[in-house]
């Protein structure tokens, strides 16, 4: 079937499930305990880097179905997405999970779940994420095995092997919701093999501070041969009254080689029915603080301001930094979510720039951009 006769199918798919919510909102649980969701989300945006007559442009950003539940002791949760404007739709989590002992303390996933590396289940507070989801270091989801374990007072470990990335979606090995390192040019290359490992403990019930470490192989199906990439991460998320402050640091080394052995500087990662190079080896400095505010405005609940901010320190010396900074705020109202974020990024491949090499006189470009999300 033709990628657009697919993307026809699932309209009406979505269609249906949509005429169907009210229904599946009054009895969410059916006869084998499986709850249903989803959502449907739009984005309005202005880009200061393209012609000013196409702006705003308003698209239909994405739109997905959940099924969650348990049978016999065994939990499932499922999430697919479709995104019409990429002309693209593929998995984002589905596994198995269930829970050893009567305390189920340790509890095991199996399938396509999120990496446990770093500030999890974002860094971020805005739409955009922070700069390590771009390089796949942030709410990054992959095919394997995890197990998290809770009998420590306040102290969380997890443990993870994947033995790869998340599979693709339609039409192409970049069809898929976190970035990973893809095959592009002479370097025939991709994940495989990685283990994670993850603590984050509560200070006190306000203050998390953690560390993760990531090792994984990078094979090179010309070559048959794997190079060990690592990566590494210390965090803090401290809740003071109202605010919220998420800090991280990463240190990561995607260490690989192209089909003529060489060491690459710049590896390829794709996502969303697109790539682009990053740089093989950085620092990434993560910072970001919300205040929320409650609120009694019709249906809205809840105002939350915030400012995220992130930047790349590449190893090469002739590499530029890449810089990005989103202030914005979340308004809630039931079921309903809208971002407003006036996003700026430099040196950034969503503003018109590179996670590669860079450019030295770059500078910032911005994009204004309304989210609006309806759950169910």
């Amino acid at each position: 079937m033709k990628t657009k006769n697919v993307i026809k199918f699932f309209t009406v798919v979505l269609m249906a499930a949509l005429l169907a919510a009210p229904n599946l909102l009054q009895a969410q649980e059916d006869e084998d305990g499986v709850t249903w969701g989803g959502a449907l989300r739009y984005n309005i945006f202005d880009k200061s880097w393209q012609d000013t007559k196409t702006q705003p442009t308003a698209t239909w950003d994405t739109w997905r179905l959940n099924a969650d539940g348990s049978i016999s002791d065994v939990d499932f949760s499922f999430e697919y997405r479709f995104y019409p404007s990429f002309n693209t739709h593929f998995i984002h989590h589905g596994y198995l999970g269930y829970g050893f002992g009567e305390s189920e303390d340790l509890y095991m996933k199996l399938g396509v779940s999120q990496v446990p590396f770093g500030i999890t289940k974002f860094a971020s507070h805005s739409w955009w994420f922070q700069i390590p989801y771009y390089v796949g270091l942030e709410d990054d989801y992959d095919m394997g095995i995890k197990f998290d374990y809770t009998a420590i007072e306040d102290l969380k470990l997890s443990f993870a092997y994947y033995r790869q990335m998340e599979p693709m979606g339609t039409p192409n090995v970049n069809a898929r919701y976190s970035y990973d390192i893809v095959p592009a040019g002479n370097a025939s290359i991709q994940e495989l093999n990685q283990f994670n490992i993850r603590g984050a403990y509560n200070i006190t019930d306000n203050i998390e501070i953690g560390a993760s470490g990531q090792f994984g192989g990078i094979y090179n199906t010309a070559e048959e041969e794997s190079e060990m990439s690592t990566a590494f991460a210390g965090h803090v998320v401290a809740n003071y009254g109202n605010f919220n402050f998420k800090g991280e640091y990463i240190k990561y080394n995607y260490a690989a080689k192209n089909n003529d052995g060489d060491d690459l500087d710049m590896v390829t990662v794709g996502a969303y029915n697109g790539s682009y190079p990053i740089a093989a080896e950085a620092s990434i400095y993560v910072a970001g603080l919300a205040y929320s505010i409650d609120v009694d405005w019709g249906p809205i609940t809840n105002i939350q301001p915030y400012f995220d901010w992130s930047m790349v320190d590449k190893a090469e010396s002739n590499f530029e930094p890449s810089v990005q900074m989103v202030p914005g705020f979340l308004i809630s109202a039931g079921g309903i979510y809208t971002y407003v974020d006036y996003a700026m990024g430099k040196n950034h491949p969503w503003f018109d720039g590179s996670l590669g090499a860079g450019n030295e006189d770059a500078d910032f470009n911005t994009r204004f951009n309304i989210n609006i999300g309806y759950y169910f």
